[in-house]
């Protein structure tokens, strides 16, 4: 597919290098110079210079004949200029990246008035996903798929657990509607068979019903325990959507900002919330502030580093759960060896695999589409759903018969409201959903994963 990317931000340089890498033609606009540079030495796209909602820039880089159009500079009245006006020149589908609150409330109008075919808001969909974690608190990780009925959650084995050193096919014996989609030891990935040994400390990417994953979790020592109060350290836009997903609950939200006029503004567009106008990566200042009587303390800043320092000590100081915003993915192997952080918030890597499914569907509208698209443990391995199309090859024959390629898994299968995990003599039927985990990446289509 032609696709026009027109801004080289955190999100566009993450585009750039994934849908190069999935062999899509990328033309990227951007208009610093020393930016644009960079990125066509880094990956196999070509490029143009310029303002990205300018005709002659637009149709300089083939706008006009583009499958896709994303516009992702920082400017979201630009970006829907930008959008609006590649529609107009000829561009299939256009996306634009609108991060202000007041236009997300207007999506779907502005979507159909303007048609700009997807809205694209990074802070939003970060703060959904630190929803999740708050709400499902036991997991570092959490994938939802098949309406919340069997997530993907990531589990660290403690020493003590009863099932180091057993095989997985002793796990099924005793936890019979799990199972272990892939484990991470040491940084190695594994999508494991009935022989692989569990490990002390090792990372397990497990699906199943909610109330078996929490059964699971307290016979590795962990217990579930809602959370009732948030401490937050930076008043961004994540933040601010975060707030918004919980204003109808009873949790409460104290938030740390040290600029004094967006910790102004916080305390008026939120009177209900405690806002301080103070330094959250001062030691002192998160024991003055309690920081160790809160159920979950979320270190939001936009410098990485501080939100590390900031998750260490909230962990010193026993706070039960820690969310930890990353935007440098390079660092998060680092600190995950040598830190321990619990859960990893990294906006631009979300917002990414939502247009890569995006992409990927446009791709195949013909065949068995890819619905939903994670990238589990740190980005090495893809969780997919697929809804299953008439006709295709992996219906013909019983599970056990089908040939898959290495390193490739079905989760489970989710038909009629029901989740199916599924044996070797269950099939796949027209019309259902079924969960694809796999190492080897790009895949379009259900029936790309069969020999």
């Amino acid at each position: 597919m032609k696709i026009v990317i027109m801004g080289a931000g955190k999100v566009g340089k993450v585009l750039c290098r994934d849908l190069s890498e999935e062999n899509h033609e990328i033309t990227l606009i951007e208009k610093d110079a020393v930016t644009f540079q960079s990125v066509l030495n880094q990956y196999d796209i070509t490029g143009v210079l310029g303002n990205g909602a300018s005709y002659d820039t637009q149709m300089e880089a083939g706008v006009d004949k583009a499958d896709i159009f994303i516009s992702l500079t920082e400017n979201d009245e630009l970006n829907m200029i930008a959008a609006v006006l590649a529609k107009k020149l000829g561009a299939i589908k256009t996306c634009a990246r609108v991060r202000n609150q007041d236009y997300s409330d207007l999506s779907d109008l502005m979507r159909t008035s303007l048609d700009i075919n997807l809205f694209i808001n990074p802070e939003l969909e970060a703060a959904h996903k630190c929803m999740q974690l708050i709400e499902f608190p036991l997991a570092d990780s959490f994938e939802s798929f098949a309406n919340n009925k069997a997530p993907i959650v990531e589990m660290r084995v403690n020493p003590d657990f009863g099932l180091v050193g057993k095989s997985l096919i002793e796990f099924r014996s005793m936890y019979k509607n799990l199972i272990v989609c892939c484990a991470m030891t040491n940084g190695e990935i594994t999508i494991p068979k009935g022989d692989f040994i569990i490990k002390s400390n090792s990372q397990l990417f497990v699906t199943g019903p909610i109330s078996e994953l929490i059964k699971l979790y307290k016979d590795n020592g962990q217990q579930q325990s809602k959370i009732r109060s948030l401490f937050i350290i930076g008043g961004g836009l994540l933040a601010q959507y975060l707030i918004k997903l919980f204003e109808k609950s009873n949790v409460t939200i104290k938030i740390l900002e040290v600029n004094h006029k967006k910790a102004k503004q916080l305390s008026q567009k939120f009177p209900k919330i405690e806002v301080i106008e103070a330094d959250g990566t001062d030691m002192n200042n998160l024991h003055e502030q309690r920081a160790a009587n809160y159920d979950a303390v979320l270190a939001l800043t936009g410098i990485d580093e501080e939100n590390i320092i900031i998750s260490m000590v909230a962990k010193s100081l026993g706070v039960k759960k820690t969310l930890t915003k990353i935007n440098r993915t390079e660092l998060i192997d680092i600190v995950d060896a040598s830190v321990g952080l619990q859960s990893i918030i990294t906006p631009k890597r979300i917002i990414a695999d939502n247009i890569l499914q995006y992409v990927r569907a446009l791709y195949n509208s013909q065949g068995s589409n890819v619905e939903a698209l994670y990238r589990i443990a740190n980005d090495q391995v893809e969780a997919l759903q697929f809804r299953v199309r008439e006709g295709s090859i992996a219906t013909q024959k019983p599970l056990w018969e089908l040939k898959l390629k290495d390193n490739v898994l079905i989760a489970y299968i989710y038909r009629k409201n029901k989740v199916i995990f599924p044996t070797g003599n269950d099939r796949l039927m027209s019309h259902d959903r079924v969960i694809v985990i796999s190492t080897n990446g790009h895949f379009n289509d259900l029936d790309e994963i069969v020999l």
